[in-house]
């Protein structure tokens, strides 16, 4: 039992681990510097342009991409706006809203009988089928297959009856891929904002950052809000109403994107023209474990830096502090941290080398692929044919005697000389006759 529990709880024995617990994880001080420095360029950069939502330097930035992408989608799927109405965000919304219709768009209250508090500034977060995951994804397609619409309120997971919903297409998978393109269309008609929201010169309540939906879920915890004590889900569902969404998420992303870039980058980099690596062992992929701590060290030191700016700035209110973190970091950080955790306890190391085994194998049919795409196929067939002729006529042959003069009227034929001079009889019973294979 103690051999099992060894083998199960501490790092598995082998001399990457060994190194590691002796600091000789192959990152020198450069290293270590270049990771903190990045990560600390991807601090400031949170801090002073991504900042809280309607506050934030680059969440107007994404505010504005996303609109362009929607548009741009609108136009795709047959948005011809009128004369002067060609920018027009509201336009394009209103254009997608009514293409894509769905069954679950409920927004207020009475549309679900009372049963539970909900408005238009939260019905996207409460509302599964509006998530841009796999989760809203899964709920959309049952919701448009059985005429349900489900919600999360309160904690619990609520599903109620709609009016009778029919998916377009002719067998089971057509109706399949129909809901997939109504789901996506219909995200793309909410990811920036309803269209009266925006007609209106408003921001709009756009879509959840994906897998946020499940902060409803975390009925949890008494956190201070102004006078207030409120729980984590209560808090999570307040922050997407002040704007914490999906435009926003991909304002949080950039921090992250510099970090990682510029990470691999110096990395690759140092190894290609400071070390002299070839080309091939240069490209920064996760097989490389000094990288893969100047990953976690660069992106650790983004997230200490966003969390005590959003400690700082908070003022002891915790929707404010929520409202400053960049999710999306800490996401990467932890992830990054779990994955390093599990290569070194040796949980990923079999299928690891399973991949590794693979690409090595494929490898070797791709090499194996050039070579036979050399070989000149007209000039091989004429060969095998000629082959081919040669066994037929051997194979006819009634005799030894007829059989030799075939292989000798061959050997002319081709070109091929003779190991020996003469008669073959004669040259054999020579004692210094020799044969000579050239």
């Amino acid at each position: 039992m103690e051999e099992k529990a060894d083998k199960k709880f501490f790092l598995e024995e082998s001399e990457e681990n060994r190194n590691l617990l002796q600091k000789y994880d192959k990152c020198d001080r450069y290293d270590y510097l270049v990771a903190v420095a990045c990560g600390a360029v991807g601090g400031l950069t949170d801090i002073f342009f991504v900042g809280a939502p309607g506050n934030s330097v680059l969440g107007n930035w994404t505010d504005t991409q996303i609109d362009n992408v929607v548009k741009g989608f609108a136009k795709i799927s047959g948005w011809s706006p009128n004369s002067g109405q060609q920018g027009n965000i509201a336009s394009a919304i209103e254009f997608l809203e009514k293409k894509y219709k769905v069954n679950y768009d409920q927004r207020y209250s009475s549309d679900v009988n009372d049963l539970f508090h909900m408005s238009t500034i939260n019905h996207h977060i409460m509302s599964l089928s509006h998530s841009p995951d796999i989760v809203g994804l899964f709920f959309s397609i049952l919701n448009q297959f059985t005429s349900t619409s489900s919600f999360i309120a309160d904690g619990k997971l609520i599903t109620i009856k709609t009016e009778t919903y029919e998916l377009q297409g002719g067998n089971f998978i057509a109706k399949i891929f129909c809901g997939i393109a109504n789901w996506l269309g219909h995200i793309m008609s909410d990811i920036a904002g309803g269209s009266k929201s925006r007609r209106n010169a408003g921001r709009g309540s756009g879509v959840v950052i994906p897998f946020f939906e499940l902060f409803q879920f975390c009925k949890f915890g008494t956190f201070n809000v102004g006078k207030d004590k409120q729980d984590l889900a209560t808090i999570a569902t307040r922050a997407f109403q002040e704007g914490y969404d999906f435009r926003f998420g991909v304002a949080m992303a950039i921090p992250v994107i510099i970090t990682e870039l510029s990470i691999r980058l110096i990395w690759a980099l140092r190894r290609r023209f400071q070390y002299e690596w070839p080309v091939k062992e240069c490209i920064p992929t996760q097989k490389h474990p000094d990288l893969r701590i100047m990953l976690i060290l660069g992106n650790g030191t983004l997230c200490v830096m966003d969390g005590l700016d959003a400690g700082i700035r908070s003022g002891g209110n915790f929707l404010a502090f929520f409202m400053r973190l960049n999710l999306i970091a800490w996401f990467r950080f932890v992830t990054l941290v779990l994955k390093e955790v599990c290569i070194r306890t040796g949980l990923v190391n079999g299928l690891q080398m399973q991949i590794e085994a693979y690409k090595r194998i494929n490898e070797a049919l791709q090499a194996y692929l050039r070579e036979l795409e050399k070989i000149d196929m007209e000039a091989f067939q004429k060969e095998t044919q000629e082959y081919n002729k040669l066994a037929a006529m051997f194979a006819s042959a009634d005799s030894e005697k007829e059989l030799n003069a075939m292989l000798l009227e061959t050997f002319e034929k081709f070109g091929i000389s003779k190991s020996w001079k003469g008669d073959f009889n004669e040259h054999m019973s020579n004692k210094n006759g020799t044969l000579v294979f050239e």
